[in-house]
């Protein structure tokens, strides 16, 4: 895992290693630059050494100098791909490097060469002889990987700042990005912080030629649920499950510095840990855990009894969230572009505790997304049937009476998992699942921008989305939604920077290419069968995980938004160069700090922003 960067155009040297330098954090073990003799053309890398240490530095060229490459990232069918390119008379120069596959299978498949690799990517390819530059994302954006175009200016890089960095590039806070940050918690794909900058959508591809200055772009893999004509039973989808995830683990193991897991004792870390020992002597996996005082934000119990059980060499840190809300400003301030996701904070402390013993942590992110984890899904059915039934005036009666129930700070607390649905019940079931996340509604978005917003404004690729096939259930349709949205630009997002702000990588077990593209064609009552949710996965693991662990009740990683807002410094004013109401923010800052509402997310957000303004940035 790395940083990149680089751009066409005006500028020189020193913007490039400005540049650079923005992101100097993701590469602590070295840097390299490359600027082409007669092209305007620069590329900039920042290393953090995994796999071969001595010969894998970039940018990267291929024997004769006319392809370089600048890679973030992991192939991890590098061994195979690499007999396949030598067999076809390919001469590769490093002992084991996965880089020098991007820049040999670009020679040999071209633009087909993303449909190759499995692994976690963003790169940049520099083809002289073709004189185009060539960019491309991994499936599903565990890699990030930004663009923009200004003028005469092409630029990229792995974070947002690095824009900031090139003198001939004028940033402006991009004010669709901004609603849209109040209406997910995130930003998602394609759209960025900043106007002309975009992020590369997971799948895609981008080409820009030299010689016309014109952008294609082009999926070349997407999420879709596409049920197999004739599925394989359930216990025989089970048993390849277990297989494919057993095989994505040993993929991911590939590794020349210390490697670890993150285990907090929930179904997917404990999936990971427990196939991890399985390939290795338990005693040597190394697992890490942190937990809280505050009991129903703590899960180290259940992450020491699965190491326990497991028999391998646990780490456990317990703080308070003392601690944790102490870091506020300086994790806040490193992101690149807000991002909503309180969990950021225990996440940057899981990852600094990890890189204390290790460099690469696996990770059982993406299991709820591909199969079926989030309580949502419990959700569906009975929103479903009251959507049908309760005429408009009772649900206003509602929502009227539940808001009479104490506003409680615990996690997930029953009183919070009530108002949220029936503020998704507004509308609706293509809005359901971004509603029910949302920091703020439609109407309080427009107020808070003063000017009249219209839904597809807000939510219109989740839209489009559950457009797509009206034939698909609730379920996959939800799937997709999590899975295309949710999981690239908040959850891989989050692990992505938390992990780098400590000069750790963290490999996602789930998203291995084999295994996804099994799950996805499974019937969607093999992972929630309107009761348990995973089913096929708790099954697949029934005889690597204690029944424990695997029926216990989802409480995720989360902190005390509830009570942090009540008495965090909050400033109404601070951000009129947005261009938002002061009134609405002093007003929900009122109502949430007196108890009388919750606006826990609108509030966390408006902080993040706050941070930002404070750093100087929009």
């Amino acid at each position: 895992m790395c940083g990149i960067a680089g751009f066409y155009g005006p500028g020189d040297r020193d913007d490039l290693q400005a540049m650079a330098h923005a992101i100097a954090h993701r590469g602590p073990d070295g840097d390299g630059f490359y600027i082409d003799a007669d092209q305007p053309v620069h590329l900039a890398h920042l290393r953090l050494s995994i796999m071969d240490l001595a010969g894998g530095h970039q940018p990267m060229a291929n024997e004769d100098g006319t392809v370089w490459v600048s890679f973030n990232g992991e192939i991890y069918n590098h061994e195979e791909l690499r007999a396949e390119l030598k067999a076809k008379g390919h001469i590769f120069v490093t002992d084991h490097s996965d880089t020098e596959v991007l820049v040999h299978g670009w020679e040999e498949w071209g633009e087909e060469l993303p449909l190759k690799l499995n692994g976690m990517f963003g790169f940049c390819i520099w083809d002289q002889n073709r004189r185009v530059m060539f960019l491309a994302r991994d499936r599903f954006g565990e890699k990030p990987l930004y663009w923009a175009k200004q003028g005469d200016l092409f630029a990229f890089g792995s974070e947002l700042s690095v824009f900031s960095q090139h003198r001939a590039f004028q940033t402006q806070v991009d004010r669709t990005a901004l609603k849209k940050f109040f209406a997910y918690g995130y930003i998602p794909s394609p759209h960025s912080f900043y106007d002309d900058c975009h992020k590369l959508k997971p799948g895609h591809w981008l080409r820009f030629d030299l010689d016309n200055q014109q952008l294609n772009i082009q999926p070349f893999w997407q999420f879709r649920i596409a049920v197999a004509d004739n599925p394989p039973s359930f216990e025989e989808a089970a048993e390849e499950v277990e297989h494919l995830l057993k095989q994505s683990v040993k993929r991911r193991l590939m590794s020349d510095v210390p490697l670890g897991v993150f285990l907090s004792g929930g179904v997917d870390s404990s999936a990971v840990a427990a196939s991890m020992c399985g390939l290795r002597a338990a005693d040597s996996v190394k697992s890490f855990a942190i937990g809280f005082e505050e009991k129903s934000f703590d899960e180290s119990e259940h992450a020491r009894f699965m190491a326990q059980y497991l028999g391998c060499d646990h780490n456990e840190k317990i703080l308070d969230f003392t601690k944790a809300r102490g870091l506020i400003g300086d994790v806040f301030t490193k992101l690149d572009e807000p991002m909503g996701d309180g969990s950021l904070l225990p996440t940057y402390l899981l990852c600094e505790f990890a890189r204390q013993k290790v460099t690469v942590a696996l990770s059982g992110d993406a299991g709820d997304e591909i199969f079926a984890g989030y309580d949502p899904f419990k959700a569906l059915k009975p929103a479903s049937l009251y959507h049908s039934v309760m005429p408009g005036f009772g649900h206003k009666a509602m929502k009227a009476l539940v808001d009479f129930i104490p506003k409680s700070g615990k996690n997930m607390s029953l009183d919070f998992k009530l108002r949220r649905v029936l503020m998704g019940l507004d509308y609706g079931p293509e809005l359901w699942n971004p509603v029910w996340m949302s920091p703020l509604q439609k109407n309080d978005i427009e107020e808070l921008f003063n000017e009249p917003t219209n839904i597809e404004e807000l939510y219109g690729e989740a839209i489009s989305l559950w457009a797509e096939d009206p034939n698909k259930s609730h379920v996959d349709k939800s799937l997709e939604f999590f899975t295309n949205f949710y999981l690239p630009d908040d959850i891989l997002t989050k692990v992505d920077r938390a992990a780098m702000m400590n000069g750790l990588e963290a490999r996602s077990i789930f998203l291995d290419n084999d295994l996804v593209d099994f799950a996805r064609t499974l019937p969607a009552d093999y992972k929630f069968d309107g009761k348990t949710t995973k089913k096929v996965l708790k099954r697949a693991l029934s005889r690597m995980v204690p029944d424990d662990i695997l029926n216990r009740r989802k409480k995720g990683f989360g902190i005390p938004l509830m009570d942090w807002m009540k008495d965090i410094d909050l400033n109404p004013d601070l951000l009129n160069s947005y261009g938002l109401t002061r009134e609405v923010a002093r007003d929900n800052i009122q109502g949430h700090q007196s108890g009388r509402n919750d606006y826990r997310f609108f509030l966390w957000n408006w902080m993040i922003l706050q941070k930002f303004n404070e750093k100087g940035v929009g």
